[in-house]
């Protein structure tokens, strides 16, 4: 028992260094991509964290696996070069049952991953997506900052307004150019203002000139008016639209068993179902060699990581595209997985080598 609780204290102190490393490079790369995005007009400058916070949130399944795996792998390690394995092993004990202990320190870590995965993954999503669409469906009027020059969302527009007035769904001083094939066109007013007819937004002009021009033809058409009406955008939707993939909730994949939705759904219970087979990987994986670089485990368990993933991946497009059934990638992947971590744990538990199964086969 006190051989137990110290394995745990020790787990429990790694996953921790790790987790904290692991967070701390992702919401590093986060940060730098959503800035990025930010820069593109993407994202709202102002949801900058709000973007990356939801970010890491939805990555979090993958670090706590990760982690998870690191910290079995690098305690094992550590027990096998300083012997504390030798002495493990000389009580009676073998390798097998190092794995109640991992297990109870894991578990859980496994049911929080579950719940990242199943639940919390399409909520993040979700509210990301609400963030961008919010921001790349905003007017043109609204990209537009007093005193600058900005173009529209489609790029067929330059827009210049001096708002001067509080309401911000006026301006003063308004300037358009806009772009429409072969016709160009260049509109100014003293003052506009916004008005919302049906699913549109209508700036209303007023006390204005209109210059248009065709591209490869002489001449300008000159017009003045005192009210002018252009589409500006859509309206602000009312209800919210149908959302992707990733935003749906577990339960409305499994009502709607589509390819797509199995393939989204295999990915959610493959993130919890890895975590399992990475505590067994971990304690089938674990040795030290003095004769070898003290890396070598940790180097050999990062291999498996990713691989893993890449094949949970890779099975996800094959899902998505109907080229294979969820239930059989699932027992090919995750199963096999399972099952080739068993065996390995097995030959290392009772020390199979081909040299003694011949043996005991001939002594049979």
């Amino acid at each position: 028992m006190l051989f137990d609780s110290s394995i745990r204290k020790e787990l429990a102190r790694s996953f921790g260094a790790t987790l904290v490393v692991l967070v701390t490079v992702v919401m590093t790369m986060m940060l730098i991509r959503t800035l990025g995005q930010a820069s593109r007009g993407s994202v709202n400058p102002s949801d900058v964290m709000l973007v990356m916070g939801f970010t890491v949130l939805g990555q979090l399944p993958i670090i706590l696996s990760l982690s998870l795996f690191v910290a079995v792998v690098s305690t094992l390690s550590r027990m096998y070069r300083e012997s504390e394995m030798v002495i493990w092993f000389a009580s009676g004990r073998g390798l097998v049952s190092l794995l109640s202990p991992l297990l109870r320190f894991a578990w859980p870590v496994m049911g929080v991953i579950a719940v990242l995965s199943l639940a919390v993954w399409p909520w993040a999503n979700t509210q990301i997506q609400e963030l961008k669409t919010r921001y790349e469906q905003r007017s043109d009027i609204d990209r537009i900052a007093p005193g600058e020059f900005q173009e529209s969302a489609n790029g067929s527009r330059v827009f210049f307004i001096d708002k001067d007035t509080p309401d911000n769904q006026a301006g003063n001083n308004i300037f358009i150019a806009t772009t429409s094939g072969d016709k160009e066109a260049v509109t100014s007013a003293r003052s506009a203002r916004m008005e919302i007819r049906g699913e549109d937004r209508i700036a209303i002009l007023i006390n204005g000139q209109r210059v248009e021009s065709t591209r490869n033809k002489a001449g300008l058409k000159v017009s003045e008016f005192e009210e002018y009406s252009t589409r500006i955008g859509s309206a602000p939707p009312g209800a919210a639209e149908e959302m992707a993939v990733k935003t749906k909730p577990t339960l409305a994949l499994i009502a709607q068993p589509v390819p797509v939705h199995l393939a989204e759904l295999g990915w959610r219970l493959g993130l919890a179902f890895a975590a399992l087979n990475f505590v067994i990987l971990g304690l089938a994986l674990a040795s030290a060699n003095p004769r070898a670089a003290r890396s070598t485990s940790m180097v050999l368990a990062l291999f498996a990581f990713i691989v893993y993933y890449n094949m949970m991946t890779l099975g996800q497009s094959w899902v998505g595209s109907d080229r294979v059934g969820l239930v059989g990638f699932m027992i090919a992947l995750h199963a096999g997985t399972l099952a080739i971590g068993a065996l390995v744990l097995a030959i290392r538990h009772n020390h199979w080598t081909p040299a003694r199964l011949l043996a005991k086969r001939t002594a049979a």
